[in-house]
């Protein structure tokens, strides 16, 4: 894993900041996450209006939260949202009464085999309310008479989700997408916002080949309302990478696209092989995250998903235990150098013609074997000249050669530069 560096600190402050907030697929929540992020990189905000239809779906109405508690008899609060955002049912109507523990027991949510975390549940398209709460606060309670109180709104308003955009050389694109809908959960999804963001700002200090679009939106409704409205311009998607899960302990864990031979699938498989980090392959499944919607059969775009442990795959997961002594500087930092690894590859890796494919053109001639002497690899690159020559017949990528050779990506990039340089090769 990568070591403390100033970046994941700066990572890690962001998911400080970012945690206290009570998001969810709607509000203002979403709106002040957006604000933190805003501080870092620019985004253009979007505002989609309740009842607007998103493919398949509706936008939803707008909830917003001030304040939700359980009282015992003597004012004490038990259950206070203002401890933490988990507290309340996601989407909670409007209550106030005073009911016997009885009766609330049936709008109590708790883990029963981890007493003393509380879970993350939601109701978002069922009028309901609740609370959630550990186990062990449960058991304590004495029978008796509770004033139950939840003060949100659910009425017409909007549903929010903000781009950034670095431009490329080329209006092909990259999306990287997470989702920006849950509320005090460090790892799913504060560390993946974290990521992406100063992924965002690494390459904003570079001159990308492919123009990168970040997408910072609700899980699900989200995805499928920048899809809809997104839809002429999809074709121009070469790639994507949905980013959640990236703070955790464990290994990296890459889900293949839809397509499962989709360029961004071949170029994560070679990054993380390459590194030798302890990583895992999986295959794609239609459940998860927002990979599934980029990767329904209508778009069927290469986009696969990075995470360190993967959806539901930890015991914290969706609950107060997944929170910031959690995620660490390291871990995101490590997320973070490998992302910046794969996109290096995915914007270097093209595929080139030999302009003089009869026989093997002379290099010394040209300079090339001189310019290569200052290199610590230098017998390494002169061989990458000749594998790039060799499979420079239009149909093998870099990447292509990188794999077949052995030899590292950047020095067979190098080479297909300098052979380029010379009019040895074109693209």
């Amino acid at each position: 894993m990568a070591p403390v560096t100033e970046v994941g600190e700066e990572m890690y402050t962001l998911v400080e900041r970012m945690y206290p907030l009570c998001r969810s697929i709607t509000g203002d929540g979403v709106r002040a996450t957006l604000d933190l992020v805003g501080e870092y990189i620019p985004l253009r905000v979007h505002e989609v209006p309740t009842g607007t239809r998103v493919l398949d779906w509706t936008v939803p109405q707008e909830w917003n939260i001030r304040d939700a508690y359980i009282a015992d008899s003597t004012g004490h609060r038990v259950v206070d949202f203002a401890a933490s955002s988990l507290h309340v049912l996601g989407y909670s109507v409007p209550v106030s009464k005073t009911m016997p523990l009885a009766e609330l027991r049936g709008h109590l949510h708790t883990l029963p085999d981890h007493p003393a975390w509380v879970p993350y549940r939601t109701s978002y398209y069922q009028r309901e309310w609740g609370f959630c709460l550990a186990q062990e606060t449960l058991d304590a309670l004495p029978d008796g008479e509770y004033e139950v109180r939840v003060d949100s709104t659910l009425e017409d308003g909007h549903l929010t989700y903000a781009e950034h955009v670095v431009p490329g050389q080329v209006s092909d694109e990259v999306i990287v997408s997470c989702h920006v809908c849950h509320p005090s959960l460090a790892n799913d999804n504060l560390a993946g916002i974290a990521v992406a963001t100063f992924l965002a700002r690494a390459l904003a200090r570079e001159t990308p080949y492919y123009t990168y679009r970040f997408i910072y939106a609700p899980g699900t409704i989200g995805a499928i309302t920048w899809l809809a409205r997104n839809a002429e311009r999809v074709e121009r998607v070469k790639h994507g990478l949905v980013l959640a899960c990236a703070g955790d302990p464990g290994r990296l864990t890459y889900k293949r696209s839809r397509r499962g031979d989709a360029e961004i699938d071949r170029v994560l498989r070679y990054v993380l092989a390459a590194s030798e980090r302890p990583h895992h392959i999986t295959e794609f499944t239609p459940y998860g995250y927002d990979e599934r919607q980029y990767c329904s059969p209508g778009f069927n775009l290469g986009v696969g998903s990075l995470t360190r442990t993967p959806y539901a795959g930890y015991p914290e997961y969706h609950t107060s235990a997944d929170n910031l002594d959690f995620v660490s500087p390291e871990a995101m930092a490590d997320t973070l150098a490998v992302c910046r690894e794969a996109f290096a590859v995915l914007d270097r890796n093209r595929r080139y013609l030999n302009l003089s494919p009869y026989g093997e053109p002379q290099l010394g001639r040209r300079g090339l074997y001189d310019a290569l002497g200052g290199r610590s690899d230098t017998k390494q690159a002169q061989l990458a000249m000749l594998w790039v020559l060799n499979l420079s017949d239009g149909e093998h990528s870099l990447l292509d050669v990188a794999e077949r050779s052995g030899l590292p990506f950047d020095t067979v990039a190098d080479a297909a530069g300098a052979l380029h340089g010379a009019g040895l090769i074109k693209a």
